[in-house]
């Protein structure tokens, strides 16, 4: 007898995640076994109040300063874990991860974090990590924008090394397929849901034309339909970003609504098939969304299943640890340099 078989998308996205995780060599786990609430009540009972302080000054001075500083945590967890990592600047002895090809043209905000930690430093010397200020300050961006409050577990250890090569391949990028970005946030211990949940902080992002040339001169116009409003919204998309070269560094809010408050808009945009990057819109309409379709449409329809979602999920990702730096960190004088 002659055995036939057959795989739908779903079977399929199965058999790629399996093969993709069981091929990766997992370095590091989440876990909260390092961090407590309480880390600093003794040592820096203020640290909470200076940091909220600093971060209310920088966000009232220019609301994408929020934005600014949860990318910096999301790129720092991804890559060794949330240790500081990614504020290392480049020394003669040190390769960094800022000039790496996810991080080189988006990351911004250095100097908000070295605001801060100036600040902490003269109240605390020696005492509170950076890695811990920009997981606080992410946490407390969020709300100044009109996000939810979640609590930050504290006790982080700053790297005393940077990962150019993982900061390459880590972290998710503007034009990658769905299977790849599952892939990444699984690698991390991450599940679908916090993926979907975490896009969510693009409602108050924006995007280089370099990351969304390829979307609207590719298939948005297939995802958005023919209706005059998304035909307006993409002519005003191609008069930023020419189709082939110049305009590398125009930008765009993703979230085209309210791009300075945080709140569930984005999930609209992918909706109506406008997500101005692919790796977003394809969280709604590739063929391997089952999953993360109905997720979309949920934090669509009910913004406290999104805040709620998005709280648990920061504080998921903010416990990426890596045991090594907790072995061998310290508390850096400067973020962007280790102590000597």
């Amino acid at each position: 007898m002659e055995l036939s078989l057959s795989f739908g998308p779903f079977s399929l996205l199965f058999m790629i995640l399996v093969f993709s995780i069981g091929n990766t060599s997992i370095i590091h786990a989440s876990s909260d076994s390092y961090l407590t609430l309480d880390y600093y009540a003794s040592t820096c009972p203020t640290v909470f109040e200076i940091i909220r302080k600093q971060t209310e000054c920088a966000v009232l001075s220019d609301p994408r300063s929020a934005a600014l500083i949860v990318r910096l945590h999301f790129h720092d967890c991804f890559v060794q874990g949330c240790d500081g990592s990614v504020l290392l600047d480049d020394t003669v002895t040190l390769k960094g991860e800022k000039t790496a090809s996810p991080n080189i043209h988006s990351l911004k905000g250095f100097d908000l974090i070295d605001g801060i930690k100036n600040m902490v430093e003269s109240e605390c010397p020696g005492v509170v990590s950076c890695a811990d200020i920009l997981t606080i300050a992410a946490r407390d961006a969020v709300i100044l924008v009109g996000g939810p409050y979640w609590d930050v577990p504290v006790g982080r250890k700053d790297s005393i090394t940077a990962n150019y090569a993982l900061a390459d391949t880590n972290i998710p990028t503007a034009n990658e397929g769905l299977i790849p970005i599952i892939s990444k946030f699984m690698y991390q211990g991450l599940s679908v849901k916090d993926m979907v949940a975490l896009a969510g902080a693009h409602t108050i992002g924006m995007a280089r034309c370099e990351n969304f040339r390829d979307r609207i001169y590719g298939d948005f116009r297939a995802t958005s339909g023919l209706n005059p409003i998304s035909a307006s919204y993409l002519s005003s998309l191609r008069s930023i970003c020419p189709p082939i070269h110049g305009g590398e560094n125009n930008i765009t809010a993703m979230d085209n609504v309210t791009p300075n408050i945080f709140d569930n808009s984005f999930y609209h945009t992918l909706l109506k098939g406008e997500g101005l990057l692919s790796s977003d819109q394809e969280m709604y309409s590739s063929m391997f969304s089952i999953q993360t379709r109905e997720l979309v449409k949920l934090y669509a329809t009910d913004p406290l299943a999104f805040f709620n979602q998005f709280s648990e999920s920061m504080v998921k990702m903010g416990n990426i640890t890596n045991s090594e730096s907790f072995a061998n960190g310290e508390v850096r004088k400067n973020c962007r340099f280790i102590n000597t």
